[in-house]
């Protein structure tokens, strides 16, 4: 079978969803692909309602007025971030109190986690909208319409926008005709926000490290966690602490289990109150087939983000780039992701 429509978006993410639902909006038929059976991408969270905690996206920053404007427009209440008391730092030689925290950074957080945004944007869409399961095989530019093939149906449009890390999109997708060299190249290059990496969120029965005057923020040398951030929600609930570490040490079972060696360095940082979580919730993005390719880890030159190639459409100016790893600013935020959202859709309100 073969629909038409007027535009095909590949990625049900935070940039995907803006574009399908703002275009709606003004009256453009558009369909909307998501190879996994959830939307939000990179935007997910573990729990439910206001007890949810990030396992993805977390912050954005003052000055991020995009976000701020959606989280306003979806009705999504947002607190700022906990960062008092002291900081650590973990060396060699052990472990070390910063005074005032010059780790953590101004910034805010959504009540009931970040994908309070992206499941508040898909509830805009008519439900035909959305296909879920549906990972694309195949992208045809070489007509007057633009084909998308999943395994089962193709989908004739005017406009194609990939809402999805370019690396990705050039690993899991055949183009017709193949990018020219240097566009794959820069494509295939470009790191995944967030792609090598693997994200763990500890949750506790209450914030016990306030009780010693520590805001939580702890940088180590050792690891596994290479940093460590307060992640509670507003008056300290639900309680969780969570860090970084790569996708490869999540994956090392040579010495133990990562959950067992992300609480030996909790105890070793926070004391013997960190031994005792109500629960540990690892998130290997870098295992994330529909976010990360294969190599992901090894593709690190930020420069690429926001690259030229990425604004200069192609396909007639029916081609766009709409993840966050394509913007000009605030490229691997939320914002980010929205900044090319915003630049794809007034492109193609205003095409030809």
């Amino acid at each position: 079978m073969t629909e038409r429509h007027d535009v095909t978006i590949i990625g049900a993410g935070i940039a995907g969803l803006t574009v399908a639902s703002e275009l709606a909006a003004a009256g453009v038929d558009v369909v909307c692909f998501e190879a996994r059976d959830r939307v939000g991408g990179r935007l997910l969270s573990v729990g439910l309602g206001a007890d949810a905690l990030d396992l993805g996206a977390t912050w954005f920053w003052p000055g991020e007025h995009r976000v701020r404007r959606l989280c306003e427009v979806l009705g999504v209440d947002y607190f700022q971030s906990y960062s008092d008391g002291d900081a650590l730092y973990e060396g060699a030689s052990g472990t070390r109190r910063l005074s005032g925290n010059p780790i953590s950074m101004p910034a805010y957080r959504f009540i009931g986690g970040a994908h309070g945004l992206t499941q508040a944007l898909a509830q805009r869409l008519d439900p035909q909208t959305l296909k879920l399961n549906s990972p694309v095989i195949l992208v045809d530019l070489s007509g007057e319409a633009l084909v998308v093939t999943t395994k089962t149906a193709s989908f004739r449009s005017k406009h194609l926008v990939l809402a999805v890390p370019p690396a990705l999109a050039v690993s899991a997708m055949r183009f017709i005709p193949p990018f020219p060299v240097e566009v794959h190249r820069i494509a295939a290059s470009t790191p995944v926000w967030m792609g090598g990496t693997a994200k763990i969120v500890v949750r506790y029965r209450e914030p016990f490290w306030r009780r010693t005057g520590l805001s939580g923020a702890a940088v180590s040398a050792i690891g596994p966690l290479r940093e460590v951030h307060d992640l509670c929600g507003p008056a300290g609930q639900p309680a969780a602490l969570f860090g970084f570490t790569t996708g490869f040490e999540a994956r090392s079972a040579s010495t133990g289990s990562i959950e067992e060696r992300v609480l030996t360095q909790l105890v070793r940082l926070f004391g013997p109150e960190a031994a005792n979580p109500v629960a540990i919730t690892p998130q290997d993005w870098s295992a994330e087939i529909y976010s990360s390719p294969p190599g992901v880890a090894d593709n690190n030159n930020y420069a690429l983000f926001g690259h030229p190639l990425y604004t200069d459409v192609s396909a007639d100016r029916r081609l766009h780039w709409a993840s966050t790893e394509t913007s000009t600013a605030s490229a691997g935020h939320i914002e980010g992701a929205l900044a090319a959202a915003e630049r794809t859709i007034r492109r193609v309100l205003t095409w030809p």
